[in-house]
């Protein structure tokens, strides 16, 4: 019996690996844009340094409400780059105490909607250990949700970055292929940040060092991975997240936060001009004026600069697939989006058998549901 057990379990661990074949290391004859890239430092398309845009990348993760918008309106509406185009960012955005129709306010004002999980729950080797049918309820069906409640287009979400930068291999890589979803920026580069890591496709193995295991080893072709670039701490310790960082200037030294910002920039800038990030949650930034003040001087730095741009992620992908130089760049028309109506309604008290203590309300752009959504009710039906 323990034979036959032993033999089942290799023949599915084997026809894995038969859907998902082992990378191979990456050809440049065979790997070439727009459809696929080698990973590495180099700058897509041969460009100098001087003719490379410089992309800026703001990213908030987590739910969406009444609290974080303050900061979202303030520091993001009506901002614009020197090209006159608007500042893009990235909301990696989680489903439980979201407020959908100010989610549909954010994409309307032509800011990235992307992926945080529906349940974002703990600890954190839960999102190690996901299976595919366990992302596919978090991410797959999280795709359908946002769309249906925030009423924005579905082919308008393209991004992931999953809980804790907990990656489980292969499996967070095929969810997105089969999910439709274009992009990952969960992983973290401490090796290559000097110069920075460009993003590449997952056709061929990956030369990305893997800060949080378990780590992509199929070839996935054509899903993209947007490496998140580490800063460098007071000390000298890297990290992902801004708030992650350990060694920092005073709270409340606006100064000392501006000049640490712009030393981590100036890496990149004064580099290879790889996607410099400034990966955060809000609280972060609201709690800490003299940050908030900071960061603000900062983009305001950037809008004025000729050859740096703030944009949201699922752009520096689209440059990366066609890479042109400054002055072409800057002569694009830019992007466009057609906002979306959010007829709101207010629903609850609604009740999950996730969360037997209490009940929800939600902000919707649709009809209520009949139960609060979550894994595998995704609209609450």
């Amino acid at each position: 019996m323990k034979r036959l057990l032993v033999l089942v379990l290799a023949a599915a661990v084997w026809a894995q690996e038969d859907v998902l074949p082992r990378a191979e290391p990456c050809g440049r004859q065979a790997c070439q844009l727009p459809s696929c890239r080698c990973s590495g430092t180099d700058i897509p398309g041969g460009l100098n340094v001087r003719d490379t845009p410089q992309f800026v990348l703001l990213t908030f993760d987590d739910g969406v409400n009444v609290g974080n918008m303050v900061t979202y309106r303030n520091l993001l509406f009506n901002r614009r780059n020197s090209n006159g185009c608007p500042v893009g960012t990235t909301y990696y955005i989680n489903h439980e105490y979201t407020d959908y129709t100010l989610v549909n306010e954010l994409y309307n004002q032509g800011l990235e909607i992307a992926l945080h999980s529906i349940s974002h729950q703990t600890p954190d080797t839960y999102w190690k250990e996901a299976t595919y049918d366990d992302l596919k309820l978090e991410f797959g069906d999280q795709r359908r949700q946002m769309s249906h409640f925030a009423n924005i287009p579905i082919d308008a979400i393209k991004g992931v970055r999953i809980p804790f930068l907990q990656i489980s291999g292969n499996s967070s890589f095929q969810v997105m292929a089969d999910s439709g979803l274009e992009y990952d920026c969960t992983m973290p580069t401490i090796n290559q940040i000097n110069p920075g890591l460009w993003p590449y496709t997952l056709d061929y193995a990956s030369t990305q060092d893997c800060v949080i295991p378990q780590c992509p080893t199929a070839s996935i072709p054509g899903v993209w991975v947007l490496p998140m670039v580490s800063w460098v701490d007071l000390s000298g310790f890297t990290c992902s997240m801004v708030d992650s960082c350990f060694s920092v200037p005073p709270l409340t030294d606006e100064e000392a936060w501006f000049q640490f910002i712009i030393t981590n920039f100036e890496r990149h800038y004064k580099g290879n001009r790889s996607p410099f990030g400034f990966y955060v949650h809000e609280w972060y930034v609201s709690s800490y004026p003299a940050i908030y003040r900071a960061l603000e001087r900062f983009l305001d730095m950037v809008n004025n600069l000729q050859d740096a741009f703030v944009v949201n992620s699922a752009e520096v992908i689209e440059w990366v697939k066609n890479p042109v130089p400054v002055p072409e760049y800057r002569s694009r028309p830019c992007r466009s989006w057609v906002p979306t109506a959010c007829p709101r309604q207010s629903c609850g008290p609604l009740t999950s058998d996730h969360n037997v203590w209490g009940a929800y309300w939600m902000q919707i752009c649709n009809t209520c549901p009949s139960t609060y959504p979550w894994l595998g009710n995704p609209l609450g039906q």
